[in-house]
């Protein structure tokens, strides 16, 4: 399998392309002949990465690498970071402000979501300022 590394820039509250990145890395992913299951699990958690990119911060970006043995996802925010990371990582719990529901956004699943598909997971933030988030898939 060959090694793929490709940088996107997510804008905040950019619904309108909302989902665009995480189309992307999946068609990449078909291309190389990634196995499906893989293809699931890295397509929802970049998704769900996405979205919180969207709908919590000022924007940032996603990175997404694929080598011969493990896909990776790194996303890093603009701010403003997460007060507290252990209640962040609670289902159901939310941030999300009262229009983004009504949207359909914002319940509390993302980074659980997140978490379960992935084989290494890791979150890093620094309230006020960014949110870093590390996904591991093996493959």
């Amino acid at each position: 399998m060959i090694d793929i590394q490709k940088k996107y820039s997510i804008e905040r509250r950019d619904f309108q392309s909302a989902g665009q990145v995480s189309s992307s890395i999946k068609k990449i992913m078909k291309q190389v002949g990634v196995n499906p299951e893989v293809i699931r699990r890295v397509s929802v958690a970049s998704y769900e990465t996405e979205m919180n990119i969207i709908i919590h911060s000022n924007g940032g970006t996603m990175e997404f690498v694929i080598e011969s043995d493990y896909i990776m996802l790194v996303a890093l925010d603009k701010g403003p970071g997460i007060d507290n990371l252990e209640l962040a990582m609670t289902e159901g719990y939310s941030t999300a402000t009262k229009d983004v529901r009504e949207l359909g956004f914002g319940a509390g699943m993302g980074l659980p979501n997140i978490k379960r598909c992935a084989d290494q997971f890791e979150i890093e933030s620094e309230f006020g300022k960014w949110t870093k988030i590390s996904i591991r898939f093996e493959h």
